[in-house]
């Protein structure tokens, strides 16, 4: 009987976000651990990134990547949703639940995600632009409307429906991105629940991984 194989995804060699646990590998790492699975990871620079061998596995030239056997995925969310599907933790095993579960991973990346990176973008590429200071307010309006709604439907429940899933996982990532910029602590119940994310062990053990690329230092066993 063939052995399992274990996967193997890609990272950043020079992560920019300066070990934050910003980049989306962090988002499958953090599925992996959540469901138990080793995983091998092969670190790409922004040159190789660019190459035909990795543009073979992602057309688009980013990380990350994910190669189990003959099988070869890009796009992160994606990826979650292969790990949720093959393997428990991470999905509901009620039908519906499942499905209320996979549509906030869609949520999560098409509905908050969008306008988060859009205030990012804009205040890392746009403030020396002489129309930045009039821009940066629409931009955070829209974040601050995505925040209330779903800070109204989360309202106190400790997850987005029922048990912790692979919805949850996206979200409280993407919400991550707001580190640092005021507009999230405007939500305590938004702020508790990232934090909620971030104590799980197989959060800290995604994160402690990702960092210690950035660092050097091996993450703790």
């Amino acid at each position: 009987m063939a052995l399992p194989t274990t996967p193997t995804i890609t990272a950043f060699e020079r992560s920019p976000d300066r070990g934050r646990g910003l980049a989306r590998d962090m988002r499958v790492r953090w599925a992996l651990e959540e469901v138990g699975q080793a995983y091998a990871v092969r670190l790409v620079s922004f040159e190789a990134m660019k190459e035909p061998a990795h543009r073979a596995l992602h057309p688009f030239g980013q990380i990350p990547t994910y190669e189990e056997g003959d099988l070869a995925l890009f796009e992160s969310g994606a990826i979650v949703f292969h790990i949720a599907e093959r393997r428990a933790g991470l999905l509901p095993a009620d039908a519906n639940a499942r499905a209320r579960a996979i549509a906030w991973m869609f949520a999560a990346l098409n509905t908050v995600e969008p306008p988060i990176l859009d205030r990012g973008f804009a205040t890392l590429l746009e403030r020396d632009k002489t129309w930045f200071a009039e821009r940066l307010p629409i931009l955070e309006d829209r974040v601050h409307g995505r925040l209330g709604e779903l800070s109204r439907r989360l309202g106190d429940a400790d997850w987005l429906d029922g048990a912790f899933s692979a919805g949850d996982l996206l979200m409280v990532t993407v919400l991550r991105r707001l580190e640092g910029s005021g507009l999230l602590e405007k939500h305590a119940n938004l702020s508790a629940y990232v934090a909620r994310g971030e104590a799980r062990p197989a959060y800290q053990r995604a994160f402690d991984a990702q960092r210690a690329v950035f660092t050097g230092t091996p993450p703790p066993p």
